[in-house]
């Protein structure tokens, strides 16, 4: 019995952090598209500066909280006990998915367009805007879609195997920069065809937290890698690609 419901609660799970990760990725494809001018905060003037920022804001200061020692301990409560190490990062998937949702749905609009190209200079922004999408689709696929989406968490307990990561990447992007997940999405977020004050305040602060978070991370790596991380970062920059590996 206790086999049974463990395998339902990490399918259950699952289904959630899919289901909310696909939404969350389409909610964020449109909304920084079109510039973060399709919100449904229904806040005005200074308030809805406020309510914006404290929307920038919580993705980050929650990614990281849950990311750390006391975080996955909050996480670990959300599951039972004995496949609570298994689902958390599925849990973890999940609880980002809802902070996108949560941005791109709940935000207040300012209305303002700073530029909105046309003819050749369209064409080129749908480009760029494309390309980034394709580059950090590809570094999800390196660091392995398993662990980046939260399947690696759910599909273990539903196969009764321990939670394994795998080595850290150091194939395809990751020669060429170790953070290329977070280089992509910042691409992602300043490639908006559509320029507005909304945007450039999304951009700027996720695209800091792009730059600052993954060194919490790296902390991380060397802890369980070692001297094997740290051979891999003497030899490959941090954040920005080089052109060649």
């Amino acid at each position: 019995m206790k086999r049974t419901f463990h395998v339902s609660t990490a399918i259950l799970w699952g289904v959630a952090c899919h289901g909310t990760f696909a939404l969350a990725i389409a909610t964020m494809f449109v909304g920084i598209h079109g510039g973060m001018l399709h919100g449904f905060g229904g806040f005005d003037g200074r308030l809805a500066v406020v309510a914006d920022a404290v929307l920038v804001l919580q993705f980050p200061l929650v990614h990281s909280f849950l990311l750390g020692e006391r975080g996955r301990r909050v996480l670990a409560r959300l599951a039972p006990e004995a496949i609570a190490r298994e689902l958390a990062p599925t849990i973890f998937a999940t609880v980002a998915g809802l902070q996108i949702l949560l941005t791109f749905l709940a935000w207040s609009p300012s209305g303002i367009v700073l530029a909105r190209p046309s003819g050749g200079a369209a064409w080129l922004g749908e480009t760029l805007y494309v390309g980034a999408w394709l580059l950090l689709v590809r570094s999800i696929r390196d660091a392995g879609f398993a662990n980046q989406t939260g399947f690696v968490g759910w599909s273990a307990v539903v196969r009764g195997r321990s939670l394994d990561f795998g080595p850290f990447p150091t194939h395809g992007v990751f020669r060429l920069c170790r953070q290329p997940v977070y280089f992509a999405y910042a691409a992602v977020l300043w490639t908006a065809p559509v320029r507005t004050p909304d945007g450039v305040l999304l951009a700027a602060a996720w695209s800091t937290y792009c730059v600052l978070g993954p060194l919490l991370k790296e902390r991380r790596y060397l802890r369980w890698f070692g001297a094997n991380y740290e051979s891999y970062r003497r030899r490959t920059p941090y954040f920005v690609p080089r052109l060649r590996p």
